[in-house]
């Protein structure tokens, strides 16, 4: 790792409406080396990238480059100055080609018009020289969203960034596609960029970062190199004490069969997938991006209209064509992404909290308020979501209060199992804690629940058995006690 500075930023100072944002923040980063942000939702990362990307202005600070001083008022000033911000939500445009979006406004032009030819060999010139199998002349929306990633990445690159920022940017693509984006920063680093890492996979430090800075409630709190520390010392940093028993468990055999699935096939991504779940269990779900996880449940939910196979729910066969009958039958979908599947954004924490069980306070025209107040305070009360109060818009909350906002929404529907899809993906460390407790204490008062997660702490710590999938099949189930990650690659690469 080199020691030359290559951006130093003194004394940031961010307020906003009734938030004091950042407070006399100071962060370094070097020329050739990843270093990570961590912090809790709210603890100011973002914020501080988007002062150093141009996107906010800071109130009070100095920015150096090189050792020279600069100001940066704007994301054209950040390009000029070598920056690049890969946010964790892709700004790609979908309808255009890959090479349309890596030179969007400033593609090379013939005279009045675009040197479209030019533009594509450019585009898979830069594609090539790192190794990524992507045609330039593929529409964006063909993607995948890893290798949407990996586009994010090439026009990062194609600005010659000297500073590159990735928000998140393992959170949604597979162990295979996290190895290659990792050699893909070692090529970068090789080549003297510094890279700014923000990520909530704490596993992840050891293996691509060189320091890691904390930051907490809007504030500077240490700088570790990664080697020299421990996940618990970054933890307890990160939200100001220990958090003992990170992994809450209480490891249950479980007791009667209360879900069996035969030969699921949805002719797609599922083949002959069957499993069985028991009362008051934890069952994971692990294996690559692709191999059919989700797609399990969306059969298993209503959400998949064509599919065979049998299912049984405490016994009996039941037909589930969509989410109405799983719900009549008593199953709840978390889904993976709550922006998307998920949260009505704009409206507030009751409207999203009692949107699945409106038949219990609208009686004909009739509404009983007090009920639905009920409600919503029950499951703020019980899964401990900080809000303040239940008429907040719940895109204003924290990422791991709008997923306690989720699954309170479908314990609302008193379900028997409960599914998970990433429960902890975009959430922060003290979250990630109070959602495991969560989980723990569903599971002992008997609800079953069914966990799909890509982390595989998470999945080894949280699950009394494992099913692994591999290319829509199931190829093995571990039970806790037997579990190892080299034994679930084994399985999910079989």
């Amino acid at each position: 790792m080199a020691n030359n500075v290559l951006l130093q930023m003194k004394n940031i100072h961010k307020t906003f409406p009734g938030v004091y944002a950042l407070k006399a923040v100071d962060f370094e980063l070097r020329a050739g080396e990843v270093h990570a942000i961590l912090g809790e939702n709210g603890a100011g990362k973002s914020t501080l990238m988007k002062v150093l990307g141009g996107i906010y202005a800071a109130d009070q600070g100095e920015i150096y480059i090189e050792g020279k001083k600069v100001e940066i008022k704007s994301v054209k000033d950040a390009q000029n100055n070598g920056i690049s911000i890969i946010h964790q939500e892709l700004v790609l445009v979908p309808y255009m080609t890959v090479a349309e979006n890596i030179f969007l406004g400033r593609e090379p032009m013939k005279g009045k018009f675009v040197n479209a030819s030019k533009m594509y060999e450019d585009a898979q010139q830069l594609i090539d020289s790192y190794g990524m199998d992507i045609d330039a002349k593929t529409m964006v929306r063909d993607l995948t969203i890893a290798q949407q990633q990996m586009v994010e990445i090439i026009k990062a690159i194609s600005y010659n960034s000297k500073i590159l920022v990735m928000d998140e940017p393992t959170s949604s693509i597979s162990e295979k596609e996290v190895k290659f984006l990792f050699e893909t920063m070692r090529t970068l680093t090789a080549k003297g960029v510094g890279i700014i890492y923000i990520s909530h996979r704490m596993s992840e430090l050891a293996e691509i970062c060189d320091r890691v800075t904390v930051m907490r409630d809007g504030s500077y709190i240490g700088t570790r190199v990664v080697k020299e520390t421990t996940n618990d010392e970054l933890i307890s940093m990160m939200v100001g004490r220990e958090l003992k028993n990170y992994y809450t468990r209480d490891y249950q055999t479980g007791g009667e069969v209360i879900l069996k699935c035969e030969n699921i096939c949805d002719y797609k991504m599922v083949k002959d997938a069957s499993f069985e779940v028991r009362k008051g269990e934890i069952v994971g779900f692990a294996g690559l991006v692709g191999a059919g996880r989700s797609e399990v449940m969306k059969c298993l939910f209503g959400l998949t209209k064509e599919y065979t196979g049998d299912i049984y729910i405490e016994g009996k066969k039941v037909k589930i064509k969509s989410p109405s009958d799983a719900m009549k039958h008593g199953i709840a979908l978390v889904p993976e992404d709550r922006k998307v599947e998920g949260l009505y954004h704009i409206q507030s924490v009751r409207f999203n909290s009692t949107i699945e069980v409106l038949g219990e306070f609208i009686k004909g025209i009739s509404v009983n308020r007090q009920k639905e107040e009920d409600i919503t305070q029950k499951y703020i009360d019980l899964m401990s979501t900080k809000t303040p109060s239940m008429e907040q818009a719940v895109g204003k909350l924290s990422g791991g209060n709008q997923q306690k906002v989720m699954i309170g929404r479908w314990l609302a529907t008193s379900p028997k199992i409960l599914i998970l899809d990433e429960p902890t993906r975009g959430v922060d460390v003290g979250a990630k804690s109070e959602i495991y407790a969560i989980m723990n204490n569903l599971a002992k008062s008997g609800i079953s629940i069914i966990m799909i997660s890509s982390e595989m702490p998470e999945i080894i710590n949280m699950s009394d058995r494992i099913y692994v999938m591999c290319d829509g099949k199931i190829t093995g189930c571990l039970g806790h006690e037997e579990v190892t990650q080299e034994k679930i690659m084994k399985l999910a690469a079989k």
